[in-house]
């Protein structure tokens, strides 16, 4: 870098403006897909233990929390694998009606919609993945929670079980 400053000393200003503008025609690229892929799947997400009591007992699961609005955007898109017990969880403080979908998600997944009291009201089992089609919370939800599909058949996981959740639900 110092030997181009050096360089450009002397050139007039449009030249400098031009060499710039020619540098920054392949740095931008470079500098997007860098962070891109920082952004990606690679980067290790902070997980926090979810509780679902059901009919066959206490089922565990590590969630990250989908936040912000572009968190809540991007949920699970481009991942191409979801661990067993592991999941993302939707805010959408205040209870309210909520719409998902399934584009850009290339595996299939259980959605499971909770209440603000912590009762699942529904699940969507087994989600079509890139799929445009909206998925209804079904009523007012104040979380949504996304597993690896089959996981509530597997676990039993039903309509009424009730979910344990710092900050969102409270204990058994």
């Amino acid at each position: 870098m110092g030997m181009m400053s050096g360089h450009l000393i002397g050139r007039d200003r449009a030249a400098s403006a031009r060499l710039r503008n020619h540098r920054s025609l392949w740095l931008a690229p470079l500098l997007m897909a860098v962070g891109l892929l920082a952004a990606g799947p690679v980067a290790a997400a902070e997980l926090h233990p979810l509780e679902i009591v059901t009919k066959a007992g206490v089922q565990v699961f590590s969630v990250e929390e989908a936040k912000t609005d572009e968190e809540r955007e991007r949920g699970l898109m481009f991942r191409t694998s979801l661990p067993e017990g592991q999941g993302m969880i939707f805010d959408f403080s205040p209870e309210q009606n909520v719409s998902m979908w399934m584009k850009n998600t290339l595996i299939p997944l259980d959605m499971i919609f909770i209440r603000a009291d912590g009762r699942i009201l529904r699940i969507a089992e087994n989600t079509k993945t890139q799929s445009e089609e909206i998925i209804p919370s079904g009523g007012p939800v104040r979380a949504v929670v996304e597993v690896i599909a089959g996981t509530a058949k597997k676990y039993g996981i039903a309509a009424g079980d009730k979910v344990s959740y710092a900050g969102l639900f409270k204990g058994r």
